[in-house]
C-alpha cells in the first residue's frame, strides 16, 4: 500500500509552545483566529490575553462564517463569561472551550 499525505487547502496547526503557535509553517506569538474554512488565512485577534476579553471579541468570531468555534483559553482551561457569548448564542453558534494545547 502506498501512503500519501492528504492535501488540504485549509489552515493546519503544525506546532505550539509556551506563548506561540505555528500555522502552515508560520510562527505567531499573539492571539490568533484560525479558521478551517477553505482558503482562510490566519488572522490576528486583537486580544492581549484572557483577562482582556470582551463580548465584542466574541462577536468578531460570530461573524466568521463558522458553525462551531473552538476557543483556546491559554495554558489552562478557563471558560468565557456567559455575557461574552450572548452574540454567539443568538446566532446559534456552538462554542467549545479548551486549553490551547487541546485546541491545537
Amino acid at each position: 500500500m502506498k501512503l500519501q499525505p492528504d492535501k488540504s487547502n485549509s489552515l493546519t496547526v503544525n506546532a505550539y509552545g509556551e506563548g506561540w503557535i505555528e500555522v502552515n509553517g508560520q510562527r505567531f506569538d499573539h492571539s490568533l483566529i484560525v479558521s478551517s474554512l477553505p482558503g482562510a488565512t490566519a488572522q490576528t485577534w486583537p486580544v492581549s490575553g484572557f483577562e482582556a476579553l470582551t463580548a465584542e471579541n466574541f462577536d468578531v468570531l460570530g461573524q466568521s462564517g463558522a458553525e462551531l468555534i473552538i476557543f483556546g483559553s491559554g495554558e489552562r482551561l478557563r471558560f468565557p463569561k456567559p455575557e461574552w457569548q450572548m452574540g454567539l448564542m443568538q446566532r446559534r453558534l456552538g462554542l467549545e472551550t479548551m486549553d490551547t494545547q487541546a485546541a491545537c
